[in-house]
């Protein structure tokens, strides 16, 4: 089984890159992050026409997230997180997989920036909320897969100029920690876990030609139990995507089941 994790940059813009994508490398499941759509305006059809069921939490113009699948899901949540600014930002559901019943969650964490505005204290806020529902959910579920946009830089190694993105609220020690937090609750890096140190850059801004000289960063992960980590075949981003016409600035990341 194929999960891929993608930050698209609005769900309608991407459509065509998105459709294309699915046709060429068909995973099982796709968790999309930034779709920019309410529910209502979501393309389902276009989805359904490719053999994908849709579960969606969007919202108008900003955020929301969604998984599209190749087979039905069970226990779809929007409410993981009480979100005091009503975000659509995590949506979770279950998929039985060899007998086993995985819990996926789908999040969209706040970039944060500015540090000194009220944006760097919802993220903190959320990230901690989040690190106890982890607490709840993984008590409750020891299988679990945690995908998505995190605008989280683990460490120097994944951003093309660490000295120039310390007080970044994408890198800033504090906001590390809380990642290193989610990992002790029982998770385990899955890029990391199959590559070692190789890059895995998974974003690269629009502007001063970021793409095309790798000035990137990775900030898409998937986090997995640790009873999960011998069913892990492969971890790879596939820049692809990003290479294309109109792309989103995210490339996919994709995690391979045994």
């Amino acid at each position: 089984m194929i999960i891929s994790s993608w930050n698209v940059n609005s769900v309608r813009a991407r459509i065509d890159n998105i459709r294309k994508y699915l046709k060429k490398y068909s995973p099982d499941v796709l968790m999309m992050q930034e779709i920019k759509t309410e529910d209502i305006n979501f393309p389902y059809d276009e989805f359904k026409n490719l053999k994908y069921e849709s579960y969606v939490f969007g919202q108008k113009s900003y955020n929301g997230v969604a998984i599209i699948t190749k087979n039905k899901l069970q226990n779809i949540k929007t409410d993981l997180i009480k979100d005091k600014l009503k975000q659509s930002r995590i949506i979770s559901a279950e998929v039985r997989y060899k007998k086993k019943n995985i819990q996926i969650i789908n999040i969209y964490t706040p970039n944060g920036n500015p540090v000194d505005t009220e944006k760097y204290t919802y993220k903190t806020n959320w990230l901690n909320d989040l690190i106890k529902q982890l607490k709840i959910s993984s008590k409750k579920n020891e299988n679990i897969i945690l995908g998505g946009d995190f605008n989280i830089i683990p460490t120097s190694k994944d951003v093309y100029n660490p000295k120039g993105f310390e007080d970044d609220a994408l890198f800033r020690l504090e906001i590390r920690k809380k990642l290193r937090e989610i990992i002790n609750i029982g998770f385990h890096d899955a890029y990391r876990h199959i590559n070692g140190d190789k890059e895995g850059y998974t974003f690269w801004n629009y502007m001063r030609g970021a793409w095309q000289k790798n000035n990137g960063m990775r900030i898409d992960h998937f986090l997995v139990s640790n009873s999960l980590l011998n069913i892990i075949k492969d971890v790879k981003i596939n820049k692809h995507p990003r290479g294309k016409e109109k792309p989103s600035d995210h490339a996919p990341i994709e995690i391979e089941l045994a």
